[in-house]
Protein backbone atom coordinates (compact mmCIF):
# COMPACT_ATOMS: atom_id res chain seq x y z
CA UNK A 1 0.00 0.00 0.00
CA UNK A 2 2.99 2.44 0.08
CA UNK A 3 2.59 3.21 -3.76
CA UNK A 4 -0.93 4.46 -3.11
CA UNK A 5 -0.11 6.73 0.07
CA UNK A 6 2.42 8.67 -2.56
CA UNK A 7 -0.03 9.19 -5.23
CA UNK A 8 -3.15 10.58 -2.53
CA UNK A 9 -0.44 13.10 -1.55
CA UNK A 10 -1.07 17.01 -1.40
CA UNK A 11 0.29 18.84 -4.29
CA UNK A 12 3.04 21.07 -3.49
CA UNK A 13 1.80 24.03 -5.75
CA UNK A 14 -1.35 26.10 -3.85
CA UNK A 15 -4.37 27.61 -5.28
CA UNK A 16 -4.57 31.30 -6.43
CA UNK A 17 -7.71 32.26 -5.32
CA UNK A 18 -9.91 32.30 -2.84
CA UNK A 19 -12.54 30.40 -5.00
CA UNK A 20 -9.88 27.55 -5.90
CA UNK A 21 -9.05 26.98 -2.25
CA UNK A 22 -12.61 26.87 -1.76
CA UNK A 23 -12.91 29.33 0.40
CA UNK A 24 -14.69 32.49 1.38
CA UNK A 25 -15.22 35.51 3.58
CA UNK A 26 -19.32 35.37 4.63
CA UNK A 27 -21.52 38.48 5.85
CA UNK A 28 -19.63 38.11 9.17
CA UNK A 29 -16.30 38.63 7.46
CA UNK A 30 -15.59 35.06 8.77
CA UNK A 31 -13.75 32.50 6.19
CA UNK A 32 -15.43 29.55 6.21
CA UNK A 33 -15.30 26.64 3.67
CA UNK A 34 -17.62 26.94 0.38
CA UNK A 35 -19.14 23.76 0.78
CA UNK A 36 -18.69 22.36 4.96
CA UNK A 37 -19.37 25.99 5.72
CA UNK A 38 -16.38 24.81 8.33
CA UNK A 39 -13.40 27.65 9.78
CA UNK A 40 -9.99 27.50 8.58
CA UNK A 41 -7.76 24.23 9.69
CA UNK A 42 -4.25 24.59 9.55
CA UNK A 43 -3.08 20.97 10.07
CA UNK A 44 -5.26 19.70 7.08
CA UNK A 45 -2.85 16.94 7.34
CA UNK A 46 -1.33 15.60 10.45
CA UNK A 47 1.88 14.20 9.47
CA UNK A 48 2.86 17.00 7.14
CA UNK A 49 3.56 20.43 9.19
CA UNK A 50 5.72 21.64 6.44
CA UNK A 51 2.96 21.58 4.03
CA UNK A 52 0.33 23.01 6.05
CA UNK A 53 2.52 25.42 6.93
CA UNK A 54 3.11 26.41 2.94
CA UNK A 55 -0.28 26.13 2.31
CA UNK A 56 -1.01 28.54 5.41
CA UNK A 57 1.48 30.85 3.48
CA UNK A 58 -0.24 30.50 0.36
CA UNK A 59 -3.41 31.36 1.49
CA UNK A 60 -2.14 34.52 3.23
CA UNK A 61 -1.26 35.61 0.25
CA UNK A 62 -4.53 35.14 -1.10
CA UNK A 63 -5.79 37.30 1.70
CA UNK A 64 -3.86 40.20 1.30
CA UNK A 65 -4.71 40.60 -2.04
CA UNK A 66 -8.22 40.54 -1.16
CA UNK A 67 -7.75 43.17 1.74
CA UNK A 68 -6.08 45.53 -1.25
CA UNK A 69 -9.97 44.85 -3.13
CA UNK A 70 -11.37 45.83 0.13
CA UNK A 71 -9.30 49.15 0.42
CA UNK A 72 -10.45 50.15 -3.71
CA UNK A 73 -13.72 49.23 -3.58
CA UNK A 74 -15.35 48.70 0.45
CA UNK A 75 -13.17 51.78 1.45
CA UNK A 76 -12.68 54.19 -1.82
CA UNK A 77 -8.89 54.40 -1.24
CA UNK A 78 -6.24 54.97 -4.33
CA UNK A 79 -2.91 53.09 -4.08
CA UNK A 80 -0.73 55.25 -4.41
CA UNK A 81 3.28 54.02 -5.59
CA UNK A 82 6.82 54.51 -3.58
CA UNK A 83 8.97 55.93 -4.25
CA UNK A 84 7.00 58.81 -6.37
CA UNK A 85 9.92 59.05 -8.90
CA UNK A 86 10.33 55.09 -9.06
CA UNK A 87 11.81 54.53 -12.12
CA UNK A 88 10.38 51.72 -14.56
CA UNK A 89 12.98 48.86 -13.91
CA UNK A 90 13.18 49.37 -9.66
CA UNK A 91 11.13 47.69 -7.75
CA UNK A 92 8.20 49.44 -5.64
CA UNK A 93 6.06 49.72 -3.04
CA UNK A 94 2.52 51.66 -2.27
CA UNK A 95 0.41 53.03 0.24
CA UNK A 96 -3.49 53.81 0.19
CA UNK A 97 -4.84 57.14 0.10
CA UNK A 98 -8.66 58.64 0.89
CA UNK A 99 -9.93 60.72 -1.97
CA UNK A 100 -9.04 63.37 0.43
CA UNK A 101 -6.01 62.58 2.25
CA UNK A 102 -4.35 65.56 1.03
CA UNK A 103 -6.66 67.72 0.82
CA UNK A 104 -9.07 67.72 3.75
CA UNK A 105 -8.16 71.16 5.95
CA UNK A 106 -9.09 69.32 9.11
CA UNK A 107 -7.80 65.79 9.90
CA UNK A 108 -5.85 63.01 9.02
CA UNK A 109 -5.52 59.52 10.10
CA UNK A 110 -2.41 57.46 9.86
CA UNK A 111 -2.52 54.00 10.37
CA UNK A 112 0.64 52.23 11.11
CA UNK A 113 0.74 48.61 11.22
CA UNK A 114 3.19 46.34 13.50
CA UNK A 115 5.86 43.69 11.81
CA UNK A 116 6.32 41.04 9.72
CA UNK A 117 3.94 39.35 6.75
CA UNK A 118 1.27 41.77 6.99
CA UNK A 119 0.53 44.34 4.54
CA UNK A 120 -1.35 47.48 4.18
CA UNK A 121 -4.80 47.03 5.77
CA UNK A 122 -4.05 44.18 8.27
CA UNK A 123 -2.92 44.16 11.73
CA UNK A 124 -2.93 40.46 11.88
CA UNK A 125 -3.24 37.78 9.52
CA UNK A 126 -3.81 35.04 12.02
CA UNK A 127 -7.11 37.17 12.76
CA UNK A 128 -8.40 37.65 9.12
CA UNK A 129 -7.93 33.72 9.06
CA UNK A 130 -8.96 32.55 12.35
CA UNK A 131 -11.40 35.14 13.74
CA UNK A 132 -12.68 37.87 11.17
CA UNK A 133 -12.23 40.60 8.99
CA UNK A 134 -12.76 43.45 11.71
CA UNK A 135 -10.74 42.36 14.23
CA UNK A 136 -7.15 41.46 11.70
CA UNK A 137 -8.00 44.48 8.86
CA UNK A 138 -8.03 47.89 9.40
CA UNK A 139 -11.12 48.27 7.68
CA UNK A 140 -13.21 49.44 10.69
CA UNK A 141 -10.85 52.26 11.67
CA UNK A 142 -11.02 53.51 7.87
CA UNK A 143 -14.76 53.18 7.95
CA UNK A 144 -15.33 55.09 11.29
CA UNK A 145 -12.33 57.56 10.38
CA UNK A 146 -14.47 58.45 7.34
CA UNK A 147 -17.17 58.83 9.07
CA UNK A 148 -15.89 61.72 11.56
CA UNK A 149 -14.62 63.56 8.79
CA UNK A 150 -10.76 62.10 8.53
CA UNK A 151 -8.74 61.82 5.16
CA UNK A 152 -6.91 58.24 6.31
CA UNK A 153 -3.31 56.90 5.06
CA UNK A 154 -2.80 53.37 5.28
CA UNK A 155 0.92 52.66 5.50
CA UNK A 156 2.60 49.62 4.58
CA UNK A 157 6.07 49.70 6.21
CA UNK A 158 6.91 45.70 5.55
CA UNK A 159 7.09 46.26 2.31
CA UNK A 160 10.53 46.21 1.42
CA UNK A 161 12.20 44.66 -0.60
CA UNK A 162 11.50 42.64 -4.03
CA UNK A 163 12.51 39.04 -3.95
CA UNK A 164 14.47 38.53 -7.42
CA UNK A 165 15.57 34.82 -8.23
CA UNK A 166 19.07 33.34 -8.76
CA UNK A 167 19.59 30.37 -11.29
CA UNK A 168 20.04 27.59 -7.99
CA UNK A 169 23.17 25.72 -7.26
CA UNK A 170 22.72 22.15 -7.04
CA UNK A 171 21.96 21.43 -3.14
CA UNK A 172 23.93 18.79 -1.44
CA UNK A 173 22.11 16.16 0.19
CA UNK A 174 21.08 16.37 3.78
CA UNK A 175 24.06 15.08 5.84
CA UNK A 176 22.97 12.59 8.66
CA UNK A 177 24.10 15.57 11.42
CA UNK A 178 21.19 17.85 9.91
CA UNK A 179 18.65 15.55 11.22
CA UNK A 180 17.78 15.91 15.10
CA UNK A 181 17.19 12.28 15.86
CA UNK A 182 19.66 9.83 17.65
CA UNK A 183 21.29 8.02 15.16
CA UNK A 184 20.05 4.23 15.97
CA UNK A 185 16.67 5.82 15.84
CA UNK A 186 17.21 6.92 12.10
CA UNK A 187 18.90 3.85 11.23
CA UNK A 188 15.77 1.35 12.36
CA UNK A 189 13.61 3.90 10.49
CA UNK A 190 15.83 3.19 7.23
CA UNK A 191 15.52 -0.69 7.46
CA UNK A 192 11.52 0.22 8.00
CA UNK A 193 10.93 2.29 5.48
CA UNK A 194 11.04 1.93 1.44
CA UNK A 195 13.14 4.34 0.03
CA UNK A 196 10.87 5.28 -2.06
CA UNK A 197 8.98 6.54 0.58
CA UNK A 198 11.34 8.33 2.39
CA UNK A 199 12.20 10.36 -0.41
CA UNK A 200 8.92 11.60 -0.73
CA UNK A 201 8.07 12.72 2.41
CA UNK A 202 11.28 14.30 2.01
CA UNK A 203 10.28 16.44 0.02
CA UNK A 204 7.23 17.09 1.59
CA UNK A 205 8.67 17.82 4.71
CA UNK A 206 11.48 19.45 3.33
CA UNK A 207 10.72 21.50 -0.01
CA UNK A 208 14.37 22.33 -0.92
CA UNK A 209 14.16 25.59 -2.77
CA UNK A 210 14.31 25.60 -6.39
CA UNK A 211 16.51 28.68 -6.76
CA UNK A 212 17.97 31.26 -4.75
CA UNK A 213 16.79 34.37 -4.07
CA UNK A 214 17.97 37.89 -3.88
CA UNK A 215 16.59 40.97 -1.91
CA UNK A 216 16.57 44.64 -3.71
CA UNK A 217 15.91 47.03 -1.48
CA UNK A 218 12.82 49.32 -2.15
CA UNK A 219 14.93 52.82 -2.77
CA UNK A 220 14.47 54.78 0.96
CA UNK A 221 11.75 52.50 1.76
CA UNK A 222 14.17 49.73 2.93
CA UNK A 223 12.79 49.30 6.27
CA UNK A 224 9.54 50.30 7.92
CA UNK A 225 11.24 52.78 9.41
CA UNK A 226 12.54 54.44 6.37
CA UNK A 227 9.36 53.86 5.05
CA UNK A 228 7.75 56.23 7.96
CA UNK A 229 10.04 58.41 7.13
CA UNK A 230 9.69 58.56 3.96
CA UNK A 231 5.84 58.99 3.83
CA UNK A 232 5.85 61.63 6.60
CA UNK A 233 8.19 63.81 4.01
CA UNK A 234 6.26 63.14 0.47
CA UNK A 235 2.67 62.97 1.86
CA UNK A 236 1.74 63.75 5.60
CA UNK A 237 3.54 66.73 6.25
CA UNK A 238 2.37 68.32 2.57
CA UNK A 239 -1.35 67.43 3.43
CA UNK A 240 -3.85 70.34 4.63
CA UNK A 241 -5.04 68.96 7.55
CA UNK A 242 -4.40 70.90 10.91
CA UNK A 243 -4.39 67.89 12.65
CA UNK A 244 -2.42 64.29 11.92
CA UNK A 245 -3.57 61.37 14.39
CA UNK A 246 -1.53 58.46 14.11
CA UNK A 247 -2.92 54.83 15.30
CA UNK A 248 0.60 52.35 15.56
CA UNK A 249 0.89 49.26 16.61
CA UNK A 250 3.30 46.93 17.83
CA UNK A 251 6.89 47.55 15.65
CA UNK A 252 4.69 50.49 14.10
CA UNK A 253 4.92 52.40 17.31
CA UNK A 254 8.93 52.08 17.07
CA UNK A 255 9.31 53.42 13.98
CA UNK A 256 7.37 56.09 15.05
CA UNK A 257 9.51 56.88 18.04
CA UNK A 258 12.30 56.77 15.38
CA UNK A 259 10.50 59.15 13.15
CA UNK A 260 10.18 61.34 16.20
CA UNK A 261 14.00 61.37 16.71
CA UNK A 262 14.43 62.54 13.28
CA UNK A 263 11.44 65.06 12.78
CA UNK A 264 10.98 66.73 15.90
CA UNK A 265 9.81 70.04 15.61
CA UNK A 266 7.74 68.80 12.57
CA UNK A 267 5.87 65.70 14.20
CA UNK A 268 5.18 68.26 17.49
CA UNK A 269 3.38 70.90 14.94
CA UNK A 270 1.39 68.15 13.15
CA UNK A 271 0.59 65.52 15.57
CA UNK A 272 -2.28 65.86 17.66
CA UNK A 273 -2.70 62.35 19.11
CA UNK A 274 -1.37 58.89 19.00
CA UNK A 275 -3.16 56.07 20.18
CA UNK A 276 -0.48 52.91 19.99
CA UNK A 277 -1.48 49.18 20.68
CA UNK A 278 0.99 47.37 22.17
CA UNK A 279 3.89 49.33 20.92
CA UNK A 280 7.69 47.81 21.46
CA UNK A 281 9.02 51.20 21.02
CA UNK A 282 12.15 51.48 23.61
CA UNK A 283 12.55 55.12 24.14
CA UNK A 284 15.51 54.30 26.38
CA UNK A 285 17.18 52.25 23.23
CA UNK A 286 15.94 54.71 20.79
CA UNK A 287 17.78 57.44 22.45
CA UNK A 288 14.69 59.65 22.82
CA UNK A 289 15.53 63.56 24.18
CA UNK A 290 13.79 64.57 26.90
CA UNK A 291 11.75 66.72 25.38
CA UNK A 292 9.96 63.85 23.30
CA UNK A 293 9.44 62.01 26.36
CA UNK A 294 7.13 64.72 27.32
CA UNK A 295 5.80 65.23 24.03
CA UNK A 296 4.58 61.36 23.97
CA UNK A 297 3.68 61.38 27.85
CA UNK A 298 0.93 64.36 27.00
CA UNK A 299 -0.24 63.20 23.87
CA UNK A 300 0.81 59.35 23.06
CA UNK A 301 -1.61 56.39 24.92
CA UNK A 302 -0.61 53.29 24.75
CA UNK A 303 -3.28 50.32 24.91
CA UNK A 304 -1.43 47.16 26.11
CA UNK A 305 -2.20 43.80 26.02
CA UNK A 306 -2.94 43.02 30.09
CA UNK A 307 -5.83 40.78 31.57
CA UNK A 308 -7.21 44.06 32.87
CA UNK A 309 -10.35 45.64 31.85
CA UNK A 310 -10.08 48.04 28.72
CA UNK A 311 -8.74 51.27 29.83
CA UNK A 312 -7.59 50.50 33.12
CA UNK A 313 -4.29 52.24 33.77
CA UNK A 314 -1.29 49.77 33.58
CA UNK A 315 2.34 50.77 35.14
CA UNK A 316 4.51 51.96 32.76
CA UNK A 317 8.11 50.55 32.74
CA UNK A 318 9.73 53.59 31.06
CA UNK A 319 8.67 57.30 31.69
CA UNK A 320 6.92 56.74 28.68
CA UNK A 321 3.27 57.81 27.37
CA UNK A 322 1.02 56.50 29.75
CA UNK A 323 -0.53 52.58 29.53
CA UNK A 324 -3.97 51.66 29.33
CA UNK A 325 -5.50 48.10 28.96
CA UNK A 326 -6.06 46.62 25.88
CA UNK A 327 -8.87 44.61 27.60
CA UNK A 328 -6.93 41.30 26.03
CA UNK A 329 -3.78 39.63 26.81
CA UNK A 330 -3.66 38.81 23.34
CA UNK A 331 -1.54 41.04 21.52
CA UNK A 332 -2.93 40.99 18.36
CA UNK A 333 -6.00 41.74 19.25
CA UNK A 334 -4.66 44.92 20.92
CA UNK A 335 -5.88 47.60 18.52
CA UNK A 336 -8.85 45.97 17.71
CA UNK A 337 -10.27 45.61 21.12
CA UNK A 338 -9.34 49.24 21.74
CA UNK A 339 -11.11 50.97 18.50
CA UNK A 340 -13.78 52.35 20.49
CA UNK A 341 -11.58 54.01 23.46
CA UNK A 342 -8.92 55.12 20.72
CA UNK A 343 -11.48 57.46 18.61
CA UNK A 344 -12.58 59.12 21.68
CA UNK A 345 -9.18 59.67 22.69
CA UNK A 346 -8.88 61.59 19.86
CA UNK A 347 -11.84 63.65 19.92
CA UNK A 348 -11.05 64.33 23.20
CA UNK A 349 -7.60 65.65 22.13
CA UNK A 350 -8.99 67.68 19.29
CA UNK A 351 -10.91 69.34 21.28
CA UNK A 352 -8.58 70.23 24.56
CA UNK A 353 -5.84 71.48 21.22
CA UNK A 354 -8.83 73.28 20.42
CA UNK A 355 -9.24 74.84 23.20
CA UNK A 356 -5.43 75.30 23.69
CA UNK A 357 -4.84 76.94 20.88
CA UNK A 358 -8.01 79.52 21.30
CA UNK A 359 -6.59 80.55 24.56
CA UNK A 360 -2.98 81.16 23.64
CA UNK A 361 -1.07 82.48 20.94
CA UNK A 362 -0.39 79.91 19.36
CA UNK A 363 -2.80 80.66 16.73
CA UNK A 364 -0.54 83.00 14.52
CA UNK A 365 2.55 80.98 14.38
CA UNK A 366 0.82 78.09 13.36
CA UNK A 367 -1.07 79.40 10.67
CA UNK A 368 1.63 81.02 9.10
CA UNK A 369 3.35 77.60 9.03
CA UNK A 370 -0.24 76.44 7.32
CA UNK A 371 0.66 79.02 4.52
CA UNK A 372 4.36 78.33 4.03
CA UNK A 373 2.87 74.67 3.53
CA UNK A 374 0.67 75.81 0.90
CA UNK A 375 3.28 76.54 -1.41
CA UNK A 376 5.76 74.13 -1.77
CA UNK A 377 2.50 71.11 -2.12
CA UNK A 378 4.38 70.30 -5.49
CA UNK A 379 8.10 70.05 -3.93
Amino acid sequence: GHLQRVKDEPPLTFPKTLEEFEYTFNEQGQLRHTTTGEAFVFNAREDLHRWNQKRYEALGEIVTQYVYELLEKKCNMTKVILPVDVTEEEPRSFIYLSADAMSNPAKLLVLIQGGGVVRAGQWARRLIINQDLDSGTQIPFITRAKEEGYGVMVLNPNENHLEVERPAKPTPLPSSEASDEPAEKRECKHDRESKKKRDFYEKYRNPQKESETEQIPIRENGSPEEHLLYVWDHFVSNAAARNVFIVAHSYGGLSLVELMCQREAQVKDRVCAVAMTDSVHNIWHQDASKSIQEWLQQHCRNWVSSPEPLDTPVEPMLPDCPRLSAGTERHELTSWRSFNSIFQFFSKALQTGDEYEESSNTVTTRSSHRTKHEHNHDD
